[in-house]
């Protein structure tokens, strides 16, 4: 597939906190981002939840029928409504993440959505770059690269994704290519919404603490985040990765703390977590820019005010879409696929050199 000037490519990104599916149209060349195009959102059902949420932790061979038809009808609904479309980035949901060891798995086939569809589509974006060393995670770091020149960032800045899982991007916009070295330095902080998600789910039956009003309600146990802080993942230097259910530990530690203490609990773990993962900074960035469920969340975004030493904003206020971005990301990236283009660097995700991961699929004439 030739391209060369921008085209409007397609991203769909379905994340650890089982939310839902977004998708998200952008125009790009694969090196910059000349606008922004339409968006769209479908939620998974609870018992479509249930059923993911059944599937985390499986690999290839596993009976995983029932989540791949969740997988696959959710994108297909949410992505045959766009227009004029040449080209569609799909990440999967990723079930299993382990690196060093059996490697990462997203579910959700690509060429079947290609067919479906009737476009190229480009899926499984992580594996070449586990197999050549890296963590295979984060992979949106390149787009924020062109994101930080897009809005005009002339010093060093971070973005901060609070997900099911943290991850934080530290980005020095003078660099003219994401793969130079000292561009970015990225890598997951620790847990962000997944164990919040999963205590409202399994003791209120809700998907989630909106706007942190039970944790605006409880006290953190300084006991339990003490020992969250002591454990060793804490002291790598990144690149580094982890999976969505890396800290059950804590989890089971507030599992005697009352509803709203647990959430508050979980909520600061977060937040300290991306206080601590700073330090590894290059230089300190002039504003953390922060996208992601967690934005949402007023007591998630005081504690990291609170944390940090730097100005914290929500990305709207550089006229971002915080509920798209990583769905952006993932066209941004199927556009730099299709042109052979890195996706991933030593800087992001600790691989060996700089790879092109993803595979492209043609629909089936």
């Amino acid at each position: 597939m030739k391209i060369k000037g921008p085209v409007k490519a397609l991203g769909a990104m379905s994340g650890t906190s089982l939310d839902g599916v977004d998708a998200a149209a952008i125009v790009t060349d694969g090196i910059t981002i000349s606008g922004f195009g339409e968006t769209a959102y479908r939620p998974y059902s609870a018992g479509e939840q249930a059923i993911l949420r059944a599937a985390l932790g499986r690999w290839p061979g596993d009976d995983l029928n029932a989540a791949a038809k969740v997988v696959a009808d959710a994108h297909a609904m949410v992505l045959a409504d766009f227009e004029d479309i040449a080209l569609v980035g799909f990440h999967g949901q990723t079930l299993a993440h382990d690196p060093a060891g059996r490697g990462t798995h997203q579910l959700g086939d690509g060429a079947a959505l290609a067919k479906l569809l009737g476009l190229p589509v480009v899926w499984d974006f992580r594996s070449a770059d586990v197999e050549l060393g890296g963590q295979g995670a984060p992979l949106a770091p390149f787009y924020h690269w062109a994101l930080a020149r897009f809005i005009g960032a002339t010093a060093p800045c971070a973005f901060l994704n609070l997900g099911g899982v943290g991850n934080l991007t530290w980005v020095d916009p003078a660099s003219t290519a994401p793969d130079m070295p000292g561009a970015l330095l990225a890598f997951d902080t620790g847990p962000a919404n997944a164990p919040i998600n999963d205590l409202m789910q399994r003791r209120l039956g809700r998907p989630y603490d909106t706007a942190g009003a039970l944790a605006a309600k409880g006290q953190v146990d300084e006991a339990i985040i003490t020992a969250f802080m002591k454990q060793s993942y804490f002291y790598k230097m990144p690149p580094k990765s982890l999976d969505r259910d890396a800290f059950t530990d804590l989890a089971d530690a507030c599992d005697r703390l009352g509803d709203a203490d647990a959430a508050a609990t979980l909520t600061a773990a977060a937040a300290l977590a991306v206080s601590e993962g700073m330090t590894h900074c290059p230089r300190p960035p002039d504003r953390l820019w922060v996208t992601g469920g967690g934005r949402h969340n007023p007591v998630m975004m005081q504690m990291l005010g609170a944390a940090l030493d730097c100005p914290v904003h929500p990305v709207e206020d550089a006229g971002l879409d915080g509920d798209m971005l990583e769905a952006q990301a993932f066209a941004y990236l199927a556009v730099r696929v299709a042109r052979g283009l890195p996706t991933s660097c030593p800087g992001t995700t600790g691989v060996r050199a700089a790879v092109s991961g993803g595979t492209l699929s043609h629909p089936v004439r």
